[in-house]
């Protein structure tokens, strides 16, 4: 997306996001919640259990994405997306896959998560809950042509839990661990286009008919 500092464009394309992945990944059966951004210490992203929002008789409920994370890389901030997904697809489906009040993922959830293109990390804490994105996710970031935010709440108090420097649905950050590392960016250096690729690639850029060069 374009650089911007209005939390209501950054709310709409998480909202794209969460439409696209629902029509990928749950057959448009998903219930649409309400998108906030909000300050969330020890953790990337959460969903309500509880409908937590009403206009007239709709209720909806939310799945909030941290204030404090949004510039990881798109592949990350996705991958936490959809991990909330797919708990509301479990909770539609009368599936309990948490527990210690909502903290510990069992292994109903890591089921549920990697048959969706996440891959899923035990820690003893919190259970199946560190996600990443697979390489079909990443490809699926690339196709739909979504770009980092570049937008962030700056917060030096955040922790985030699990192994390490990981939390409940992200992935460790301890050790050497790149969120970057699913993909290459490329930029021309004439005109400053740029792509991403999972893999090194040799590209042009067509405006410029120059060769692109990663980054």
């Amino acid at each position: 997306m374009k650089d911007t500092v209005k939390t209501s464009r950054t709310a709409g394309y998480l909202e794209k996001i969460f439409r696209a992945l629902n029509a990928k990944y749950f057959n448009n059966e998903l219930e649409e919640p309400i998108i906030t951004i909000q300050s969330t210490p020890k953790a990337y992203a959460h969903v309500t259990v509880a409908k937590a929002w009403q206009r007239g008789d709709t209720t909806r409920r939310e799945l909030n994405i941290g204030a404090g994370t949004l510039d990881r890389s798109i592949f990350e901030v996705v991958a936490s997306e959809l991990h909330e997904c797919v708990h509301i697809y479990n909770m539609q489906n009368g599936i309990q896959d948490c527990s210690r009040g909502g903290a510990y993922h069992n292994k109903k959830f890591k089921e549920a998560a990697e048959a969706r293109d996440l891959k899923i990390s035990y820690d003893p804490r919190i259970g199946w809950s560190i996600t990443e994105p697979t390489e079909a996710l990443c490809e699926f970031v690339i196709e739909q042509g979504w770009d980092d935010i570049n937008m962030n709440r700056i917060e030096s108090s955040y922790t985030p839990r699990g192994k390490g420097a990981g939390n409940a649905t992200g992935k460790p950050t301890s050790g050497n661990s790149n969120p970057n590392s699913h993909s290459i960016k490329y930029v021309c250096p004439c005109c400053g286009n740029s792509v991403r690729a999972t893999k090194a690639v040799h590209i042009m850029c067509m405006d410029c008919n120059e060769p692109m060069q990663a980054q």
